[in-house]
């Protein structure tokens, strides 16, 4: 009888084992090279946000044409997003990593050298796809990448630190360089994190090997595409004109459609965009969830506090960003140890509903200000609450979210919560932005016009907007409570992490 053929199994086991190894020498320099790019897709939400008047100003474009700036990347971004975490699993991690990378880059030289608005708009849905390719798998590359406990917590925390502070990172960033240099190199700056990280990437990460590569779930695509689309511009346009706008009311019933068909699709396709088994089971839900309305409630940390403490209190762009810090600062530390130490011991459930209830108590700390509020006796603790709130909450919600699923979900799995943000952010802009300017307006009526009385009801606005985010975290204290876990999850053995095989 002859004996069977092991040499194939022993050259899969030694690639296998040889793969593992490399992953695990390289796994903290793979760390900074996906947090340096997921810095780079979060901060680019709001660092060209403060170059927008200066770029406004110097390619000679309209205050209607301006939104589009900040829209356009917003929608291809959105978008994009769960196709683009699908490519990364299909066709490999590395790869997908390295061309988001590269593209990103080239669309934003082509930015900073706009010659006019349209140049400048598509360059940025350009950016914003790129980003949807590139973020999802680089919190993929992460997910494959820390497959023990203790350590997966130190690399969510910190890479759910930046996911927290990217924005209030980008306000910085924005005010130095447009004080200093120029708006255009507010998308400049890009191509340092860009090429830095594509070179890291190159030589630390390796290429996903696919035995069999499903096909791509082509109606999914168009679904889900359609869908966040048509949420990420219903909310855009709403903020613009009104929410009983025809056309506002148009793309967010068409969202509601379109995801609901998705839905029904999903169960029925043999290879889903979006397997239901990935959002299905009650943490990774619940996470969902999670990082969906923290985004919807910090908004109201970055926008509105930019606005009172530049227009109100006359700070300067890089003043203002270097007000943050303190936040910043806090929140990378309270997300590196929740993660880390609380999270393995305690599970989701306390430490994320706890996390939201801080934030919520920080909104309300920062609705006690008035024309002249002092730094340090009344922003600056209300920040520091945020950032011990912000930081419970994002990086345990990111490590949750992507626990347990199979190296061939990790991609689509990491969109999901990008998407989660991205939508939650677009959300609270929209509704935020629709409350405060309301609320600002029906101060006004009836009061003699002055500038004190115009600076009243700025503020007045400010702290109906905190206030509304206090209750998004609260209402986030609850779903958390209710819907994620405490103790150490166990997910079934079929999707446990397992490092990726390479070629």
């Amino acid at each position: 009888m002859q004996a069977p053929d092991t040499e194939g199994t022993s050259d899969t086991y030694d690639l296998k084992t040889s793969t593992a190894e490399k992953i695990h020498k390289n796994r903290w320099w793979i760390l900074a090279v996906v947090a340096m790019a997921q810095l780079m897709v979060v901060l680019d939400a709001t660092v060209v946000n403060i170059a927008l008047p200066s770029a406004q100003k110097a390619l000679d474009f309209s205050n209607a044409d301006r939104q589009w700036i900040v829209t356009g990347y917003a929608l291809s971004f959105g978008s994009l997003l769960l196709l683009g975490g699908r490519i990364a699993d299909l066709f490999g991690r590395k790869k997908t990593f390295i061309v988001g990378l590269f593209g990103f880059a080239i669309a934003s030289a082509i930015g900073g050298a706009s010659t006019g608005f349209p140049m400048l708009v598509t360059a940025r849905a350009v950016q914003g796809a790129f980003g949807a390719l590139l973020a999802p798998a680089a919190l993929s590359l992460l997910t494959t990448t820390f497959t023990d406990s203790s350590e997966r917590g130190k690399a969510f925390g910190i890479y759910g630190a930046i996911a927290g502070a990217g924005g209030a990172i980008g306000l910085l960033l924005g005010g130095v360089l447009t004080e200093y240099l120029s708006w255009r190199w507010s998308l400049y700056v890009n191509l340092v994190f860009a090429v830095t990280a594509a070179v890291g990437g190159i030589i630390f990460l390796t290429n996903d090997h696919r035995d069999h590569r499903p096909k791509l779930d082509l109606p999914g695509v168009a679904l889900a595409s359609g869908a966040m689309f048509s949420l990420v511009y219903g909310f855009s346009h709403a903020e613009t004109t009104s929410w009983s706008n025809s056309i506002t009311l148009g793309f967010l019933i068409a969202a509601i459609a379109l995801l609901v068909s998705f839905v029904f699709v999903e169960t029925k396709v043999s290879h889903p965009l979006l397997p239901m088994r990935v959002v299905l089971n009650r943490n990774r839900g619940g996470s969902y969830l999670s990082v969906f309305i923290a985004s919807v409630g910090m908004f109201g940390v970055f926008l509105f506090l930019t606005y009172y403490l530049q227009n109100t209190l006359h700070y300067s762009p890089v003043v203002t960003g270097l007000a943050f810090l303190p936040m910043i600062a806090l929140l990378v530390m309270v997300a590196t140890v929740t993660t880390s130490i609380l999270l393995p011991k305690f599970g989701p459930r306390y430490l994320i509903s706890s996390g939201m209830i801080i934030a919520s108590l920080g909104m309300l700390l920062l609705g006690r200000i008035t024309a002249n509020s002092s730094y340090i006796f009344v922003i600056l603790p209300a920040l520091l609450v945020l950032g011990v709130g912000l930081g419970a909450i994002m990086a345990p919600s990111m490590n949750t979210a992507t626990a347990g699923v199979t190296p061939a979900d990790a991609g689509v799995a990491s969109a999901t919560v990008n998407t989660s943000q991205q939508i939650g952010g677009s959300i609270g802009t929209a509704l935020l932005n629709t409350l405060a300017a309301s609320t600002g307006t029906a101060y006004l009526v009836g009061k003699t016009f002055s500038k004190q009385v115009v600076v009243e009801a700025a503020i007045h606005s400010y702290v109906t907007a905190f206030r509304w985010s206090a209750l998004v975290f609260v209402i986030g204290g609850v779903v958390a409570g209710s819907l994620l876990k405490s103790g150490v999850s166990k997910f079934p053995e079929e999707y446990s992490v397992e490092p990726v095989v390479a070629h």
